[in-house]
């Protein structure tokens, strides 16, 4: 073999090589496909324990008169009952633990829990019953209730979604079975439950949403 041959030899192996390494990996070494996430709609009916562990109460208020503040309750408890086909045996009632505020700074959740706002020590928790749930189609509705709040009971709205519900055997326990999840938006006004500090400098409506997971009681 002459010199050029040769030459012509080691070029080709080296393609061969730079080729082999920049090919993808054969199917063997494929990653796996991505799973779809899929929503579930089956029926959602029936009486359901709240999970606090997946839900939670989340606001947001102006400041400033120029920006909005958000934050959340992490501890809540409660159940209700869902019939689309007989609204009115829907119910629910929920608790709030105040103290478990966070705006993400500490500093303004000790002034929010403190005497000055909500007052977590001598109002520890607030308290929410539906008395009146009024369908707007199988998947929604406004739910009318008494919302007791720093020692003081109003009515109160909310527009609640249903976001899903079925069979999830997956989760491992305590959690796991059969879910629904709701979403629930709703303003209350502080000023008429006594919290009414710094009512210059800070929002007047409270812009609020719950959102539950909960676990259906068995039948």
């Amino acid at each position: 073999m002459n010199i050029l041959s040769r030459l012509s030899l080691a070029l080709g192996c080296g393609a061969f090589s730079l080729v082999a390494l920049a090919a993808p990996a054969g199917a063997a070494d494929a990653p796996a496909p991505v799973q779809a996430y899929t929503v579930q709609h089956a029926d959602a009916a029936g009486s359901y324990t709240i999970d606090p562990d997946h839900s939670s109460v989340q606001f947001s208020i102006g400041h400033a008169g120029v920006a909005l503040v958000d934050g959340a309750f992490t501890r809540l408890s409660g159940s209700f009952h869902f019939d689309p086909r007989d609204p009115k045996a829907d119910k629910a009632d929920i608790t709030v633990q105040v103290d478990s505020v966070t705006t993400y700074l500490p500093a303004r959740d000790k002034m929010v829990a403190g005497a000055g706002f909500l007052d977590a020590a001598k109002y520890p928790t607030m308290h929410f019953v539906g008395t009146r749930y009024v369908p707007h189609g199988p998947r929604g509705g406004v739910l009318h209730g008494e919302l007791t709040l720093h020692g003081v009971t109003r009515p109160v709205s909310f527009r609640v979604r249903l976001i899903g519900a079925g069979d999830v055997p997956s989760l491992p326990k305590p959690w796991g079975g059969y879910l629904s999840g709701f979403v629930a938006d709703g303003v209350i006004d502080r000023t008429q439950f006594g919290i009414d500090t710094y009512s210059a400098g800070i929002g007047h409506k409270i812009h609020v949403r719950v959102a539950l997971e909960s676990v259906r009681n068995p039948s």
